[in-house]
């Protein structure tokens, strides 16, 4: 499993976020480098993104809850959801986020 993951919860809907795009980036000297892509799956998670394992720095999921939102025939007014978080060690980093069409919330899960 990778280090990192997450998991998106559609609160409106009162289900799992499933086809959600994510994209996890991690920051160097030049900037934002992409490390790798998934989507969530019907339980609306995204196991392996990213790798087995990732140094301590900053780093960030951007989700594209407009693909979701679309998809769902929902109202998408945060097209683009980016949370920036950091890796401060070797432990496990989970991700989730919870969407309704007008709000959104994360925190560090377990």
């Amino acid at each position: 499993m990778s280090q990192l993951t997450t998991h998106v919860l559609d609160t409106a809907l009162g289900r799992p976020a499933a086809g959600v795009p994510v994209v996890l980036d991690a920051l160097e000297e030049g900037g934002w480098v992409t490390l790798a892509t998934a989507t969530t799956d019907d339980d609306g998670r995204a196991r392996a993104v990213g790798p087995e394992s990732v140094p301590p720095g900053r780093y960030r999921f951007t989700f594209d809850t407009g693909a979701y939102y679309r998809a769902t025939e929902q109202i998408a007014f945060h097209p683009e959801v980016v949370v920036v978080f950091e890796v401060t060690d070797t432990s496990h980093y989970h991700v989730p986020l919870l969407l309704s069409p007008y709000a959104y919330s994360t925190y560090r899960g377990s």
